[in-house]
């Protein structure tokens, strides 16, 4: 059923068989497991490793100084609010009581027409990978494992109905790509009063979305979609890396040869963003230029942020330069929004700039 609902289905086919595989792999070592140790223990080895999880996270949590830490940032209003708003507020407050982290993101934006929603699961997943890298930074907290336990001293507050938690018929599909990220951009900012000769500046805040489909010349239907890397926040005691996927993001880098022998279109240019870092002590990373020119008709989507907002700087660090992403069609060019739908024809090509990462620290002039 599923299969027959897709233009694809051979590409997804694969995907769907790859899943079953994992699933049924992930079985069978379990029941190996538990047919070497019996039941009852790997009950009792699971139970620990959860306790000594939330032991070694509540021991880290316990070494960030108490207090109450507040951050605000914002998406990129989309075309479905921008006549009525022109940014989407996310806020959070994070206490750290002892042991125990509580984020809560009361303030935060109402729910919104366009699909930025999130839905509190994502929103659990931001504060937890935050809190993971934090907690993980330091020698003392040891090689924690990842599992509930590690979770157990985190508690998330979130209104219901706002952009973080929508409900039905809110559509959520820019959730999970782009409003975790700046999810991740608020907690980190939150988190850098607390320990700020850890925490970096902002990445590049966003995924680049580009989704684009057609039908090729022999008549087969094709379908594609990809993020795109940016520039990375600089550190207190780093320079942030180029164009590299940050944060949320966990896709790869599709090789050129790949794409072209694959699909009607040509890459025309795929190339380090200079000048997109933000300045400071220790510069941002910059973006990437990737230029994609299409073969045949086509429609496309992009669903991206930071290209009205900059990614923040920290400790006196300048922004990150905002992202841009253009249509170039018969020589001239036209500034595309962040979010868009068009329909491209032979010879179009899509230009993306991605934003570059927050500088770290002041940059001292020769006079100083």
């Amino acid at each position: 059923m599923i299969l027959r609902n897709v233009r694809t289905p051979d590409e997804r086919q694969g995907d769907l068989a790859a899943q079953l595989a994992s699933h049924e792999v992930g079985a069978r070592r379990a029941q190996e497991i538990v047919a070497r140790y019996g039941l009852d223990e790997t009950r009792r080895y699971a139970a620990a490793l959860l306790e000594y999880a939330e032991r070694l996270t509540r021991h880290a949590i316990a070494a960030i100084p108490d207090g109450v830490y507040e951050f605000a940032d914002h998406l990129d209003a989309d075309s479905e609010i921008r006549n009525r708003q022109s940014e989407i507020p996310i806020r959070v407050k994070l206490t750290i009581d002892g042991d125990s982290l509580t984020a809560d993101f009361t303030g935060s934006a109402p729910a919104v027409r366009g699909n930025l929603n999130a839905v509190r699961a994502i929103v659990e997943s931001a504060v937890f990978y935050c809190v993971r890298c934090v907690v993980g930074a330091g020698a003392a907290s040891g090689d924690i494992p990842t599992n509930a336990g590690t979770f157990a001293p985190i508690r998330v507050i979130i209104p219901e109905g706002s952009l973080l938690d929508a409900r039905p018929p809110h559509a959520v599909a820019g959730g999970n790509v782009e409003t975790s990220q700046r999810i991740v951009d608020a907690v980190f900012g939150a988190l850098a009063q607390a320990l700020p000769d850890l925490v970096p500046a902002a990445s590049q805040g966003t995924m680049n979305n580009l989704t684009f489909g057609g039908v090729r010349a022999g008549g087969t239907p094709f379908a594609y979609y990809e993020t795109m890397g940016g520039g990375a926040g600089a550190g207190p005691s780093h320079d942030g890396a180029s164009g590299i996927h940050a944060h949320m993001s966990n896709t790869l880098n599709t090789p050129i040869e790949a794409l072209e022998r694959t699909y009607p279109i040509r890459v025309r240019r795929y190339a380090i963003r200079r000048g997109s870092g933000g300045v400071g002590q220790h510069r941002g990373g910059e973006g990437l230029i990737r230029e994609i020119e299409f073969l045949t008709s086509a429609g496309a989507t992009l669903l991206s942020e930071r290209r009205e907002s900059t990614p923040y700087g920290l400790a006196g660090g300048e922004p990150g330069a905002p992202g841009e992403n253009t249509l170039i069609r018969d020589g001239l060019e036209t500034r595309l929004p962040g979010k868009v739908q068009l329909q491209l024809d032979p010879g179009d090509v899509l230009s993306i700039r991605t934003p570059g990462g927050g500088g770290w620290g002041r940059q001292m002039t020769n006079g100083e």
